[in-house]
């Protein structure tokens, strides 16, 4: 799903083989954004000879200097000052910075200021020098008595600082890009949008869900997986006994409460894995369930690696929009909506639909898209 036509410029890899990416951090801190990065960066050299040197932009992070080959620096405080000594300084040769923006991975209330201002020095410093921004979230909302509320104006005008300041723009969603494409008003007419891809692999030659174990996989970080136990009770309890689930498999950082049986079947706790661990289980498994807002799945890793892997994802949380080609009973199954019951016959359907959206925008197709955008001209 690549909406912005990427065809009509040249690329130009001999004026470049390396770019700088500004993450907020990357592993062994357990965060989506870094490892969206990473691999990206590791496809991209693998694909195109295209090297990242990453600069961290949290001054607490702990980690190795090297990851995988590629040379990491972190900022020492955040400011734009810090910043702007680790990002390439040559003034006349063609320089490419490729931000990863979250804004609050850069900053605890959302508003990088810091962040913003240092590339917009960086920028003014030098004639060619570009700036590839991909808006993994733009702004927040929130009701009155939220934070979100009262930052939410900054937010959004450091976001529209940005979006003017980019060259190019990609995102996640299409409601996104059409958000940017109104902050650059007129800047940036056609947006580049990229569901996120797997960040535990994409396996081949998957077997069908007949074939595999009846286990039932529940992935991710502290707050979805919370949210399947704690909201979600009556809908995994029915998707147990619709598909017939012998094995209940929790994986991700562990939870802060007692996890009990579901339908007598007790839920075994693996903690964090390896992107390779997990792939192998869920190669192994037949479902995926989520608490995830479905209009939001186009940028959920969850959901990216339960089709990537050919699971049948289940969830609960719709609110009657489909959004970023995804069809709910389609591409994913509501636990909690529908009057007959789920089997693996219509499982085999939903996954396989499922995994033929994802491929559309798989990791080796979304490098395709990068390297366009990072090595051409503006």
């Amino acid at each position: 799903m690549i909406d912005a036509p990427i065809l009509e410029v040249e690329i130009i890899m001999s004026d470049l083989d390396r770019i700088t990416a500004i993450v907020p951090r990357l592993p062994p801190a357990v965060d989506g954004v870094g490892d969206y990065a990473l691999n990206l960066a590791v496809q991209l050299r693998q694909d195109f000879g295209l090297v990242n040197d990453f600069v961290i932009g949290d001054p607490n992070w702990s980690g190795d200097p090297f990851i995988r080959g590629f040379t990491v620096n972190q900022v020492a405080e955040q400011s734009s000052a810090a910043l702007l000594e680790l990002l390439p300084n040559e003034q006349h040769s063609r320089t490419t910075v490729l931000l990863h923006y979250v804004g609050y991975g850069y900053a605890k209330r959302g508003c990088p200021l810091w962040l913003i201002e240092g590339l917009e020095h960086w920028r003014k410093a030098g004639t060619s020098r570009h700036l590839v921004t991909m808006f993994h979230e733009i702004y927040a909302f929130g009701s009155i008595w939220t934070s979100q509320f009262w930052t939410s104006p900054l937010q959004r005008n450091l976001a529209a600082r940005l979006v003017c300041l980019s060259d190019r723009c990609l995102t996640s969603k299409q409601e996104y890009a059409e958000i940017i494409t109104k902050l650059g008003q007129g800047k940036h007419p056609k947006v580049a949008t990229l569901p996120v891809f797997s960040n535990v692999g994409e396996p081949e030659n998957l077997t069908s869900l007949s074939e595999r174990p009846r286990r039932l996989v529940i992935f991710g970080g502290r707050g979805p997986r919370s949210r399947v136990y704690q909201d979600s009770q009556l809908a995994l309890q029915r998707t147990c006994v619709d598909l017939e689930i012998e094995e209940i498999l929790d994986i991700g950082t562990p939870l802060n409460f007692e996890i009990k049986p579901v339908n007598n079947i007790p839920v075994v706790c693996l903690g964090v894995k390896s992107a390779e661990e997990i792939s192998n289980l869920f190669s192994n498994s037949v479902a995926g369930f989520f608490n995830y807002p479905t209009e939001f799945l186009a940028k959920s890793t969850i959901f990216a690696a339960y089709s990537a892997h050919r699971l049948l994802p289940i969830g609960t949380w719709y609110k009657g929009q489909d959004l970023d080609g995804l069809e709910a009973g389609k591409h994913y199954w509501l636990g909690d909506k529908y009057q007959y019951r789920m089997n693996l016959s219509i499982g085999q359907t939903v996954a396989d639909n499922a995994y033929a959206w994802y491929q559309k925008h798989k990791l080796s197709v979304q490098a395709d898209a990068f390297v366009t955008y990072l090595t051409t001209g503006t």
